[in-house]
């Protein structure tokens, strides 16, 4: 074989390997957005299990096209910065209990928040917090009545 085939085969090689890499790179990204973390969390002496939305696509998505909870107590929206978080009830089928978080603290509660099936996405109310926070905890609707939750009270991250 000349010189020059076997440069070109093992160029090809190459380009070939590069390919199956950048190819498996995507793949195990994609994969990565499908992931979604689970957080043990105690509030109100409760300790839960919830889903935590922590990039783009788990914080647009949140409970949208579940019937329930499932196997969770609640999801854990985790944000980079404090501010003015809206939340609405995008296709969700159940209500839910949403909390505002300040670095572990409550600082406001929407109880009982109801979906709103079928409507526009325009038309959806948002619901924000009295004050900025840095993490939104969604709940079964009820947990907090049934467990006395109120504002100034902590929630603690048992993993980390």
């Amino acid at each position: 074989m000349s010189t020059n085939k076997r440069e070109i085969k093992q160029f090809n090689k190459w380009h070939l390997l590069s390919f199956v890499v950048i190819i498996l790179v995507v793949v195990v990204l994609k994969a990565q957005s499908y992931y979604w973390p689970k957080e043990k969390v105690l509030i109100g002496g409760q300790e839960l299990t919830v889903l935590v939305a922590n990039n783009d696509k788990h914080l647009l998505k949140g409970w949208g096209d579940k019937k329930d909870m499932g196997l969770y107590g609640g999801m854990l929206f985790i944000y980079p910065t404090k501010t003015q978080h809206a939340i609405i009830m995008r296709d969700m089928q159940f209500p839910i209990d949403i909390l505002w978080l300040s670095d572990g603290e409550i600082i406001d509660i929407a109880p009982n928040v109801q979906p709103e099936m079928g409507r526009a996405e325009e038309l959806l109310t948002p619901y924000f917090a009295r004050l900025p926070s840095n993490a939104v905890l969604e709940l079964s609707a009820g947990f907090v009545s049934n467990n006395e939750i109120k504002i100034g009270d902590r929630v603690e991250l048992l993993d980390k």
